[in-house]
């Protein structure tokens, strides 16, 4: 979609100081939906793939993430051996309502930037414990767990010129076991339900992450696999609100989390479903 009120785009450099943020300004990564539909009170775009941050960085730490890194390079990543975990970034991408055509254009930031409940991107930073590295329009950065990023449907913790420039995963995160569960109403449709389970072989901490079924993203943690009693009254104490939309009902989106939760609890224990 042309943007018309569009009079001005920046394309700033590698070299190039802080950015002169002004009112109606919009960042600019993939774009898949920022012209997706109207934008009528923008008046500039900074484009910011001229930054030429590098899109992954495997290092001892874990895994860095560009915020313009775009989901078909994250998907085709060559993880290290003893990441367990890194099946899970499949598992997301896949996650996305999108085309395969998309994903060489749309980026993990921007998937997380828009916060939405179904967003892919964030169930995966979330489960794998990410954290949020954000600079203000003075270039000051800061750091956030992808968890407390997103604050509800379409929400966040960004104010007007805060930049996500990257997403850092954990190397510990990456080597724990996994377990993913997702449902949608329809064939390549939109999540209704989205859940993984992590389990730690040093000291058994589980966690699970809920997201598509609620506003934001949830994780909770446990010293080590609960039983399904516990699990359901953790979930019912924590979760007391389910998202409504025309993907899911309420109570349709509970029993599957509810019902997902179960199963992650029994695979990673390694009990078999009779």
């Amino acid at each position: 979609m042309d943007l018309n009120t569009i009079g001005e785009i920046a394309r700033p450099n590698e070299h190039d100081g802080k950015i002169d943020w002004r009112d109606g300004d919009a960042w600019l990564a993939g774009g898949t939906w920022l012209f997706s539909e109207p934008q009528p009170q923008l008046r500039r775009l900074i484009d910011l793939q001229g930054l030429g941050w590098e899109p992954l960085t495997v290092s001892g730490q874990g895994l860095e993430i560009a915020a313009t890194c775009q989901i078909a390079k994250l998907y085709a990543l060559t993880a290290p051996a003893d990441w367990t975990a890194a099946p899970l970034i499949g598992e997301c991408c896949r996650a996305f309502l999108s085309s395969f055509k998309i994903w060489n254009t749309a980026t993990v930031g921007g998937n997380v930037c828009m916060s939405l409940p179904a967003g892919p991107m964030i169930s995966l930073t979330v489960a794998l414990e990410g954290t949020c590295r954000i600079m203000n329009r003075d270039g000051v950065e800061r750091r956030v767990a992808v968890e407390a990023f997103v604050t509800g449907n379409h929400m966040n913790v960004l104010q007007p010129g805060d930049l996500l420039r990257s997403i850092e995963l954990p190397a510990a995160a990456l080597r724990k076991r996994f377990c993913f569960r997702r449902v949608a109403l329809t064939h390549l449709g939109r999540s209704t339900a989205l859940l993984v389970g992590t389990l730690d072989p040093q000291d058994g901490v589980f966690m699970l992450t809920i997201s598509a079924s609620t506003e934001r993203p949830h994780r909770l943690k446990f010293s080590k696999l609960p039983g399904a009693d516990d699990l359901r009254a953790r979930l019912e104490h924590e979760i007391p609100k389910f998202f409504d939309d025309v993907h899911g009902t309420p109570d349709y989106r509970k029993h599957m989390t509810f019902h997902f939760a179960e199963e992650i609890q029994r695979d990673l224990s390694g009990k078999v479903q009779p």
